[in-house]
């Protein structure tokens, strides 16, 4: 089988984006990474700084929400092997999910389909096996159109990132309590750090049994749940485990609450969303989801890579977050 040389990737500032355009230029891909001027947390990023970032690359500026702009801006009447897309809404909200988590991820498959791509590579979340907010809809209805497309297509459903479930570690340095709900046993995961899932989107370019397939995929080791994350933080620490125990039924008060006054307020809309996201991250396991048990079996989650959560906390903690930012995803 011959290797794709052109990979056109969309989403390549993004929190994933970056280190998998890293991945393919030094797999020795030609990349043309597609970017907003103005990206990262709070579109702080300029374009020089972009182009430091995505080195190796060939970056090119442009709004991927605009069909004109991808085409003109991007693909340039090109040909590109394969599209990558890393896009993903940047905070959940009702029409920021359909406005990038489908319709911009139909542009670029659309750009890749008239720019000659054999093969669309889609970054997903292991979430949407069972769709109850906007984000996971909007991603299943490009997941759908993907697969009937005419092109081959690989969709990768990652676990939880590393960055996910680094958002305490700030509070817990400077002495406070390790948040959770419930007893912190509701939920678990296999969390993946950043360049392992670069990896294995890289992968996907060169092995033909990933093609055509969704693509779960965790971390090494076993599921850890909220609890064990901060036993790991403390003694990671050296200090003795304090918990804070929070009850998930205060969001059964909040939501309802919220979704009446959208209705009558309808900029509370979003508000309500962020609730839902809130409510069901504290409630669902980020594991493959057993369609035969309705259970979630960390089991039958794949575990790939070589990046273990202990030695990421192991670094935080003692460099600090900075490049972990969650931005707009903070409130989760």
């Amino acid at each position: 089988m011959s290797r794709p040389e052109r990979v056109f990737v969309v989403g390549a500032t993004g929190y994933i984006g970056k280190f998998v355009v890293r991945e393919l230029v030094a797999r020795g891909y030609e990349v043309v990474s597609f970017a907003r001027e103005r990206s990262g947390v709070g579109s702080k990023t300029r374009a020089g700084e972009t182009c430091s970032q995505l080195k190796g690359s060939e970056v090119r500026f442009g709004d991927v929400s605009s069909m004109d702009s991808l085409m003109k801006r991007g693909i340039r009447g090109e040909h590109f092997d394969v599209v990558v897309s890393c896009l993903t809404s940047r905070n959940g909200g009702v029409k920021d999910s359909w406005n990038i988590d489908y319709q911009a991820t139909r542009n670029a498959l659309d750009a890749g389909k008239a720019a000659g791509a054999t093969h669309f590579v889609l970054l997903s979340a292991i979430c949407v096996q069972k769709p109850l907010l906007e984000f996971q809809r909007a991603k299943l209805k490009f997941e759908e159109e993907l697969k009937v497309s005419g092109l081959a297509w690989s969709i990768v459903r990652p676990t939880a990132f590393f960055k996910s479930i680094a958002g305490q570690v700030e509070s817990l340095k400077k002495g406070k309590p390790y948040v959770m709900f419930g007893d912190g046993e509701l939920t678990a995961c296999k969390p993946i750090s950043e360049a392992d899932l670069a990896r294995f989107i890289a992968d996907c370019l060169e092995d033909p049994a990933k093609k055509n397939k969704i693509l779960p995929v965790g971390g090494p080791g076993k599921a850890i749940t909220p609890r064990e994350q901060g036993t790991m933080l403390f003694e990671l620490l050296g200090s003795p485990p304090r918990f804070k125990k929070m009850p998930i039924q205060m969001f059964d008060v909040i939501i309802p609450l919220l979704s009446l006054l959208a209705k009558i307020f309808p900029k509370l809309r979003d508000k309500a969303e962020f609730a839902r996201i809130g409510k069901y991250y504290c409630s669902e396991s980020m594991l493959v989801l057993d369609p035969e048990t309705g259970k979630y079996d960390a089991a039958m989650t794949p575990s790939y890579g070589s990046d273990t959560l202990r030695d990421f906390y192991r670094r935080v903690l003692k460099e600090g977050i900075s490049g972990q930012e969650l931005g707009e995803h903070s409130m989760f």
